[in-house]
Formats: C-alpha cells, structure tokens, sequence
C-alpha cells in the first residue's frame, strides 16, 4: 500500500473534470460492470426478502428512461415481466403504461428528483392521461380504469401512489448526490405509506455501495471491497491538519467520518470523490455508512464554509416554520455569481420550490437567515460584523428545478447517475432558476 500510494498521489475530482466528461459516458469497463452486476443482483435478492410479491412477472414498473438498477443491460425488465416496455425512452409512454396496470406493487424510477418530476407531471398532465387511457392510447381502451385513475387524482397529492396503485409495496431509484430532499417529498406527499429501496449508491466512478437491508432506514451502505477500488480519508475538523493519508476499509473506525477516494482501473487515477460518509457499523470487515454531504458543495463567501448538510438542515428547520409549506427542492448561489451584492455585503441567494405555499412573507424569509446563525457560529459572526448580509430566498415556480435539471444533463460532463447540485457555480445555471422566482 506505501508504494501504490507514493506512486498515485491524491487527486481532486475538479482536477479531473476535463477528463471526466470524455470516459465517463463510454461503456463500463469488465471491472465495472462486474460491480454493478453484484450490485444488481444482490439488491433483488434483498428486495425479494423484505418484499417476497414485489418480483413476480408484471408487478414492476419503471417510470423514467433511466433505470435504479446498475447493472446497464435492461435483463431485470425482460425477466420479471415488468409493465413499462423495456428500452422505452419517452417518460411519458412509461407513466401512461404504468398508469394502465392497477396492480403493481413495486414503482421504479432512475433517481427520486425524477420521480419527483414524474408525479409533478402526473399532477399537472392527470386529465390528459385518464384520457389516453380511456381512448386506449397504449393499447386496449379502458374506460373503468380512466375513471378510477381521475378518482384518485381528485383526492390531491398525499398518498397518491397507493390510490393509483392499491397493492403497491416499494418504491425503488437509485442513491446519488442530491436526492434526499425529493425522497422526504415523495414519503410525505405522494408515496405517503409506501417503504423506498436503493439498491446502491452510485457516482459518476461507478458502484460506491450496496444497501442489503430494505427493512432498515433509509440511506445506509455497505462499502465494497475489490472493483472500484476505494480509501477512506479521515475528515479532520482543522483544515490546517487536513489528513494526507489514507484508510483501507477494514482500518474504518465507527462514528468517525471519512471522503472516499476511488481509484479508477482504466487510468490508474486515484481521486478524492468529495463525497463524505459517516461509519455507523460494520458487516464482517466492511464498514457500513451513511453518506454525509459532498465537500464540493460547501458556501464559502467569507471563508465561513457552510456545508451541504449544514445548509440543508437549516433550511429544512426554517421551512417546518412556514405554515403549511413542504419543501420539494432548493439550491443555492453566490451573490458573486449572479452580482446581486449591488455594492451590499456578499450573501446567498436561495431558490426554493414548495407545496402548500404560494408566497413568502419577508418574516418567513428572515427566518432562514436566523436558522443559519443560530446552527453556525462563524456565519453568525460575520453576519454581525457585517461581512456577510442575510441570505436572500426566492420562491420558485413549478417546472423550474426540471428545467435546471434538463439543463444539467445537456453538459458533456453530466456524471451519471445525475446527482442534483446544492450550489451553482455557473452564472447560466443559476439564471435558469432566477428566470421563474415567482415570489
């Protein structure tokens, strides 16, 4: 381990970004998809355990182009006999064919944000599918079906799913960056009732867990050894005593937090992913973990440094005290990049998108800011001096976090599975979002 290390010194993702956006959407190499294939194979078995009907042939369906198992050939679909055809591209063939079959018990999709758009599109578009429905636009007509399908939809949002779908059990996308706010949405709202299943956790480097365990909370994994081979660096409070070496799996200690570092077989670079998990266990040698936040999206205006989950959790407490809102998706900007300052003191701009609130009274935008000071010290410091000003939110209309997703996956180097941003770094992105603040 000295010698690999001495010879592949550390590298920062942002390093490989160029790099990145020309090998990642090419096949997977035999090591890669060794790992996805385990991967796939032993999250359907823990799903048949802790679901023993889910499996049988015509009980799933998948509701976007993008599937959450990571093994990339469509095999699962041809066996189980799932609803949705196999290979179809168009999201909107997928829901009207899933919306045809009232008896499935497990809902796929490619990530929970685009679940979440699957059914801001199903509430949105609702009359229009019944109608396809009724007139046999996917097949056969069916009147009856239509009828419970507008039935259902007239109920409103909250346990949507199980009204569409009565004997549904799980709902199945697979973990990246950025999607445990829209999986808060979806248990509160739609899929109210229903239990959520990854069969991993993945980033643009392939596999970087495996969760056997559909019956505990969500969010846990199982990190791997062999293909792609994984470190952990310690995260050090101090940045002055950032760590330089790094951990094997099984030097893991429980409570303590680590960035994982992966190294790549096809080029032999071994990079810091950014992404931090806390060890919460162990099974045999392995550590289980919980993934934390991602240090590439970290606020920083006045070197204060919010991290992501710092962030999240602030505004999460500030948004349980606007009186009947749910949050379903946010993300923040610079004021540098977006040059709102107008000679002010640098601050956040903060886009949000909520249901069951139309406007934001400037007492409920204040209490973001105060949320803030209260949970961070430093930001609270620098906010009494006045070099930093108060964070200012914006409400956003429905549609505009889809369409900043639309944009992302444009990019050449769009990783995949798509992880949804916190913070914008790019003027163009953030306009997206400025361009539909309705309040």
């Amino acid at each position: 381990m000295s010698t690999f290390r001495n010879r592949l010194p550390l590298t920062k993702a942002t390093q490989l970004q160029e790099e990145e956006s020309r090998t990642q959407l090419q096949p997977p190499t035999p090591k890669q998809y060794h790992a996805s294939l385990q991967a796939t194979l032993l999250g359907l078995a823990a799903l048949r355990k802790a679901h023993p009907e889910v499996l049988a042939p015509g009980g799933t369906a998948c509701v976007t182009p993008t599937s959450p198992w990571p093994c990339p050939f469509p095999w699962p679909g041809h066996v189980l006999g799932q609803a949705s055809p196999s290979g179809a591209r168009d999201p909107g063939a997928l829901l009207l064919e899933a919306l045809r079959s009232p008896w499935l018990r497990a809902l796929e999709a490619g990530t929970a944000v685009e679940l979440l758009d699957v059914f801001l599109c199903l509430e949105a578009n609702g009359k229009e599918l019944a109608d396809a429905v009724a007139a046999g636009n996917a097949g056969e007509p069916l009147p009856r079906r239509a009828d419970e399908l507008r039935a259902a939809l007239e109920q409103g949002p909250r346990g949507l799913a199980l009204r569409l779908w009565p004997k549904l059990q799980v709902v199945v996308t697979l973990d990246a960056g950025g999607q445990a706010e829209a999986v808060a949405a979806l248990a509160a709202l739609w899929c109210q009732g229903l239990d959520f299943f990854s069969p991993a956790y993945a980033a643009s480097g392939g596999v970087m867990g495996l969760s056997l365990w559909p019956e505990q909370p969500h969010g846990l994994y199982l990190l791997l050894p062999g293909a792609p081979f994984i470190e952990l660096l310690p995260i050090r409070e101090e940045a002055q005593e950032e760590a330089t070496s790094t951990l094997l799996l099984a030097e893991a200690q429980q409570g303590k937090e680590y960035e994982l570092v992966l190294t790549d077989h096809a080029s032999l670079t071994r990079c810091r992913l950014g992404d931090v998990v806390r060890v919460v266990g162990t099974y045999n040698q392995c550590p289980v973990v919980r993934f934390v936040c991602r240090l590439g999206q970290a606020l920083s205006v006045r070197g204060e440094d919010i991290g992501e989950d710092m962030f999240s959790e602030a505004l999460g407490q500030a948004v349980r005290q606007w009186p009947g809102a749910k949050l379903l998706d946010h993300s923040c900007v610079e004021s540098s990049i977006l040059d709102t300052s107008e000679g002010s003191a640098p601050h956040y701009e903060v886009f949000v998108e909520l249901r069951g609130l139309r406007n934001l009274s400037e007492e409920n935008r204040d209490k973001l800011d105060h949320c803030l000071q209260e949970a961070l010290p430093r930001y609270k410091s620098l906010r009494f001096r006045g070099s930093v000003g108060p964070a200012r939110v914006h409400l956003v209309g429905q549609g505009a976090f889809r369409a900043l997703r639309e944009a992302l996956t444009t990019s050449p180097s769009s990783p995949f599975p798509p992880e949804m941003p916190r913070v914008l770094r790019h003027r163009h992105l953030a306009q997206i979002l400025q361009g539909r603040v309705v309040s």
